[in-house]
């Protein structure tokens, strides 16, 4: 019943081992591209077209208080922690280890590598000249740090926030593998239905958030919802009355059985 969460360093082959880790042991692989079919399945090819650009470049300061860009990372958390949901799963990047953090029976790993052994890597993979391939690493090392601290106020590289560091300098695709499938055991252990209650209240949090802030027809400057007890907290500021009643009818439908604190702030009152 685990899952397995993998950071990779940017010209390393976490993505391969990944994939080689879900066939072995018969688990779903999810990626960036699964995830971005999904947002384009449920929200259209605007929100599709914004991952793909939020994964090519850090968005800048006016970009990350734009409302799009926060609907599409909210929807991108909730179908991540929708395949967490079913148990089982190899996610890739996204954040996963942090979105994932307090649930007991994932494991979080994260795979790299010398910076020269990875430039080596791209200019043969890329046929590009060195010069070029050392200015991707260090783009793309810089830009997923300043996401990831963007998004979740964590440092990227930080080894505390993991279970394990491979580092496939000193260790093999395959050795690293039956590490990660040893290791798998001892989280499979920690797996209980309190566990799994508390994912299914992170999902169900991430689904009200994801669809108040992708729905055009809220503009809510501050909004989150999140886990509390047995049930969902909502915080937000919002216009009026009349738009409180409506936010309060809609993310009602999203939480479906799900219990509901309100803690919505208006013209100086908090409205519970």
């Amino acid at each position: 019943m685990a899952i397995v969460t993998i950071s990779r360093e940017f010209g390393t082959i976490g993505k391969e081992i990944g994939q080689m880790l879900a066939r072995r042991l018969g688990y779903d692989y999810v990626d960036r591209e699964k995830i971005l079919h999904d947002v384009k399945s449920i929200g259209g090819n605007q929100w599709e077209k914004l991952g793909e650009e939020f994964d090519e470049h850090y968005p800048n300061v006016w970009e990350r208080h734009d409302w799009s860009f926060r609907g599409f990372v909210a929807l991108a958390q909730s179908i991540f922690l929708d395949y967490a949901l079913k148990d089982k799963a190899v996610l890739i990047g996204r954040g996963g280890n942090f979105l994932l953090k307090d649930i007991p029976y994932v494991l979080k790993v994260r795979v790299v590598m010398a910076k020269e052994a990875r430039i080596e890597r791209i200019m043969k993979d890329q046929d590009i000249p060195r010069d070029t391939a050392r200015w991707l690493v260090e783009k793309a090392d810089h830009e997923m740090a300043r996401s990831v601290q963007f998004i979740y106020g964590k440092k990227w590289d930080d080894p505390s926030e993991y279970d394990m560091i491979l580092d496939l300098d000193s260790q093999q695709p395959e050795e690293i593998i039956k590490l990660i499938i040893t290791a798998l055991t001892d989280k499979q252990n920690k797996y209980s239905e309190e566990a799994k209650k508390a994912l299914r209240l992170k999902a169900a949090a991430a689904k009200v958030k994801a669809g108040i802030l992708t729905n055009t027809s809220f503009l809510i400057p501050v909004f989150d919802a999140e886990p509390a007890g047995d049930g969902i907290v909502l915080r937000g500021v919002i216009h009026n009355p009349q738009e409180q009643k409506r936010l309060e009818e809609e993310v009602k439908k999203l939480a479906g059985e799900v219990p509901i604190k309100f803690e919505l702030h208006y013209r100086g009152l908090i409205r519970s």
